[in-house]
């Protein structure tokens, strides 16, 4: 029987395939990985991908360009393309707030059917402990019902309340609409009426103590970085993940994306900049060692740090996933939280 397994520190990716009725079979990840084609064995196809940079495997398997899940691995992690196969190495470890049992929530949903941006849909989760008129910490989500389905937002969040790491407090899920490439990447219109619309209206429906916190993953941490650059005083902090603060320099591989002008003036405009306005809020960044996107994270950190912003981060051994963007949500989203908030 053909399993996918892992060896030493190699995973040995297989298919089976008794009559080798398959023309071409090989692995599809997040990372590149040089020749990820399978070989003819015994009932099937196999190949021994080594060397990896990442502490987990996510991957589908390539039958004849057909990505499909790894039937041999029951392990699945969910998105919005559907289920991917993965398999830990042996240096990975789940981040021990899934073992806390959450303190549970309730949802009220806001819809702000006019803005500059168009329609905007925000869930708002409150721990169930705490009265609807409690003055708590919110923190706002890009991509948020994708970052609470996919990355365990509020499962986290309710761990941490649990285990008295945090503080109560709510979290607004912000859908992206339709038209999330446009409304994420650097667009002052949306940021206009995420300062001026959205973040009141959060406000008049949940009674809120401190200024908010804003965080967003790859295009989503972009929004909430020019959010909080155009708008000082906006945010307490922010925690960007895998943002993709793309430059021509760095990222020749993104020049087709249909914003590619607008996100890369935005971060030339940040590179220019010599100081960073006297209220620019704490911020985090955290990123995948085995993304694209390192280089360009790893530069927007230092030239913040440069021109006098508060900049943490955090990397761990994977790629740009949404596991990936759970597994830094402690310490370092917990850590950021704490010291603007307390």
């Amino acid at each position: 029987m053909l399993v996918t397994e892992v060896d030493g520190e190699d995973v040995v990716v297989r298919y089976a395939d008794p009559d080798h009725a398959a023309n071409h079979v090989g692995v599809w990840t997040h990372i590149r990985l040089g020749d990820v084609a399978m070989s003819k064995v015994d009932g099937g196809w196999e190949v021994r991908l080594a060397d990896l940079p990442v502490d987990r495997l996510e991957y589908l398997i390539d039958v004849d360009g057909e990505l499909r899940p790894d039937p041999s691995n029951p392990r699945r992690t969910g998105g919005p393309f559907g289920a991917h196969s993965w398999i830990p190495l042996p240096a990975y470890r789940e981040p021990a707030w899934l073992a806390i049992e959450p303190s549970s929530g309730e949802r009220a949903v806001l819809t702000l059917s006019r803005t500059g941006a168009g329609r905007i849909d925000a869930e708002i989760w409150s721990p169930a402990e705490s009265g609807s008129d409690d003055a708590l910490p919110l923190l706002v989500s890009h991509d948020g019902p994708e970052m609470d389905a996919y990355g365990g937002l509020t499962a986290y969040v309710g761990a941490m309340i649990a285990a008295r790491r945090l503080p109560p407090m709510r979290v607004a899920l912000l859908s992206p609409g339709p038209r999330r490439n446009q409304r994420y990447a650097a667009n002052p219109r949306y940021a206009r009426a995420l300062a001026t619309r959205l973040l009141p209206a959060l406000t008049d429906a949940v009674p809120t103590s401190h200024r908010p916190v804003l965080t967003g993953q790859s295009l989503g941490a972009l929004a909430a970085l020019h959010a909080v650059w155009t708008t000082p005083g906006l945010a307490a902090g922010a925690f960007l993940q895998s943002g993709s603060f793309f430059t021509a320099d760095l990222d020749p591989q993104e020049s087709g994306f249909e914003h590619w002008r607008a996100v890369t003036g935005f971060v030339a405009s940040i590179s220019a900049a010599e100081q960073a306005a006297p209220d620019a809020p704490p911020m985090t960044l955290v990123c995948g060692t085995a993304e694209e996107n390192l280089a360009n994270n790893e530069a927007m950190r230092d030239h913040l740090a440069a021109i006098g912003v508060e900049v943490g981060w955090g990397e761990i051994r994977d790629a740009h996933t949404w596991t990936c963007w759970r597994d830094t949500l402690d310490p370092y989203l917990t850590e950021l939280l704490v010291r603007v908030w307390t």
